[in-house]
């Protein structure tokens, strides 16, 4: 392991062992600090969320910019406080944490016992989300995650998640696909992170007037398996709470080839995270490159 991997792992693993401990009124100024930190240093991370911003805002000033991205970096950190405190989180305090609007539509999915896939952008803290469905719900489910580096940081999101009620698969490796699938044909539920392709072979969209690519799973996955397919947005107010929207299910069209019916409903995937990034870009926390005329010119690849 590099000494770049292992500052990374300790400082993730101080986090979680140090702001969990702290009292949530001094966690949230903590993080509060360190986005405004981070937002005047003016790096790569906060260029490219202003970047972003400005194709979803597209007549905002520079000055609008501006306030959107410290509002985002402020947004990205409690995410992160949140996440660093949830373990220490009691039952009430992750059933309290989270409202979200028209839940009819999950909860009738899974009573139908065809399973259901919950697919969500980079909203917000769908953490927390998560967290609620297993507590509140009384829900498990099983979800996917990037196998980031060094290995161990990866041990410990999958430790976590596990420990909030999740089953997690990597994303890598070739045997997710097969083993969602089996969970949604039990009548299972299966929630996805999914506005951003990590394979650069995703469905190309219209995402906010230009091209993007989004990952082909959550639509691959309702036609093979017949489940519902349900987009979900969240977001925050002034409130301790985090509000959400399950918007209505994604159908699978009557007709077409498979690869124009994946098409069809990846869009409709995307048009339903616009509307609701749209409405609340500050949560949106895209600090990388999303669109194809943002990655190489010639092949849309990092």
């Amino acid at each position: 392991m590099s000494a770049q991997d292992r500052l990374t792992d300790a400082l993730y693993g101080l986090g979680w062992g140090t702001v969990k401990k702290l009292p949530e009124p001094v966690a949230a100024r903590l993080g509060r600090t360190i986005a405004d930190v981070a937002w005047k240093q003016r790096g790569k991370g906060v260029l490219r969320l202003e970047s972003n911003y400005a194709r979803v805002v597209p007549d905002a000033s520079p000055e609008r910019l501006a306030e959107l991205s410290r509002a985002g970096m402020r947004s990205y950190l409690r995410y992160w406080m949140e996440s660093f405190r949830l373990p220490a989180w009691g039952e009430e305090r992750i059933k309290g944490g989270f409202d979200p609007k028209d839940l009819h539509h999950l909860t009738e999915g899974l009573a139908a016992g065809k399973g259901v896939i919950l697919a969500l952008p980079h909203l917000a803290n769908w953490d927390l989300a998560g967290a609620w469905v297993t507590t509140k719900l009384g829900i498990p489910f099983t979800t996917v995650a990037e196998r980031l580096k060094p290995e161990t940081l990866y041990d410990r999101f999958v430790a976590y998640r596990e420990g909030l009620g999740m089953e997690v698969l990597p994303h890598s490796g070739g045997t997710a696909f097969g083993t969602l699938a089996r969970r949604l044909r039990d009548g299972g539920l299966v929630c996805l992170v999914a506005d951003r392709d990590l394979s650069a072979s995703g469905v190309e969209v219209d995402f906010f007037g230009d091209t993007a690519r989004m990952p082909a799973g959550p639509a691959l996955l309702a036609q093979q398996t017949g489940a519902l397919l349900l987009p979900v947005t969240l977001w925050y107010d002034d409130a301790p709470v985090m509000r959400g929207r399950v918007h209505p299910p994604v159908a699978v069209p009557e007709s077409g080839t498979r690869a124009e019916k994946t098409s069809a409903m990846t869009q409709a995937l995307a048009d339903a995270f616009a509307t609701g990034i749209a409405d609340h870009p500050e949560d949106w926390h895209m600090l990388q490159r999303l669109w194809l005329a943002d990655l190489d010119p010639e092949k849309g690849r990092p």
